[in-house]
């Protein structure tokens, strides 16, 4: 395993999202939530993956009481991440939905605290005010932002008067938008870019076709469209072609892809402990200059059907479904969420 190392965090190049842990959106059921899901951490552990991320979105606080539970007693070998949902994260109710955040994980100290989305309504500086202080009791050693821009990451950093250490983006082969900003900033900072989505949500695992589309939440994205699996094809051929040439998967050429790129860590999701393991041997698979050329190459090329779609990636019904509930929660009494769960 690598590792890559930013403002004092040092995290594994492959790391491990853990969205799907309890989440009804992705159909794995509850034999995986009590099962599959912690076994896949505590391999994740054996393969020396330490970056393990959750929110507590994520199944309304279920992901990060699994992810706590399973980490146990080696919770001192990893870097636990989690993310505030947005909704009024401001004063004392920042601090009140940290605390609850850590007692799901069952942890006394956040690794990695992150905003989740940005705010259109609260100031960032708000959030990051009451960020700082909680730093400063140790509650959070490190925070981070998730889905902000560049200027919106400055912001922040402005804001909390020290490093924003990372921004969690969606990033892969099939959506490059990063690239135009957030790399440069990650790189001149001394910043990291973590990916998430980094297969495209299993696009690029070069399993699926026009004739073979997959169901739940993936049903809903434009990657996964009929006319866009024929479009994409081409990119698929070229990852299956460099995959033949190091005895590896298409997944595993896309995730190399992403980790080759400085300051950039990826965090697959995994359904099973044999997808773990070949998401953790990514690391170690070196691309040629000309296979990275290739595969670039083959990504310009990939022109997706556009129009109206849901450009996070099937996730705005959970976020709708989210704020609502949120909002009940935590502005009809201060911090209700964390305090409920």
């Amino acid at each position: 395993m690598r590792y890559v190392e930013a403002a004092g965090l040092r995290v594994s190049a492959i790391g491990l999202g853990t969205w799907q842990f309890g989440s009804w959106e992705w159909g794995y059921g509850s034999d995986y939530a009590s099962t599959q899901a912690p076994a896949i951490v505590r391999r994740a552990l054996d393969l020396g993956i330490t970056l393990v991320d959750t929110a507590e979105v994520y199944g309304f606080g279920r992901s990060e009481r699994i992810v706590g539970q399973a980490l146990g007693s080696r919770r001192h070998e990893a870097v636990v991440a989690t993310k505030i949902f947005p909704v009024a994260a401001l004063g004392p109710i920042v601090a009140n939905r940290a605390r609850a955040s850590a007692r799901r994980l069952c942890t006394d100290a956040i690794d990695l605290y992150q905003v989740h989305w940005p705010n259109p309504v609260v100031p960032v500086s708000l959030t990051m005010r009451e960020l700082a202080r909680i730093r400063a009791e140790g509650l959070v050693r490190h925070v981070g932002v998730s889905n902000f821009s560049a200027g919106a990451w400055r912001a922040a950093e402005e804001s909390l008067g020290s490093p924003v250490v990372s921004n969690q983006v969606r990033y892969s082969l099939v959506d490059r938008r990063p690239e135009a900003e957030l790399l440069g900033y990650a790189s001149e900072k001394g910043r990291l870019v973590i990916a998430y989505s980094p297969l495209g949500q299993g696009l690029l695992s070069a399993r699926y076709g026009a004739d073979h589309r997959p169901g739940a939440l993936r049903a809903t994205t434009k990657e996964f469209l009929p006319e866009n699996l024929r479009r994409v094809e081409p990119l698929l051929q070229t990852l299956r072609d460099v995959a033949k040439a190091h005895d590896a998967t298409p997944a595993q050429v896309a995730l190399a892809w992403l980790v080759r790129k400085p300051n950039v860590v990826v965090i697959p999701g995994a359904s099973s402990v044999a997808q773990l393991e070949s998401n953790a041997a990514a690391a170690d698979l070196e691309l040629s200059d000309s296979e990275n050329e290739e595969l670039t190459a083959a990504s310009d090329a990939y022109d997706p059907l556009r129009g109206a779609y849901d450009p996070l990636g099937g996730t705005v019904t959970m976020l709708l479904r989210a704020t609502r509930t949120f909002g009940e929660g935590l502005l009809g009494r201060l911090g209700g969420f964390g305090r409920s769960q």
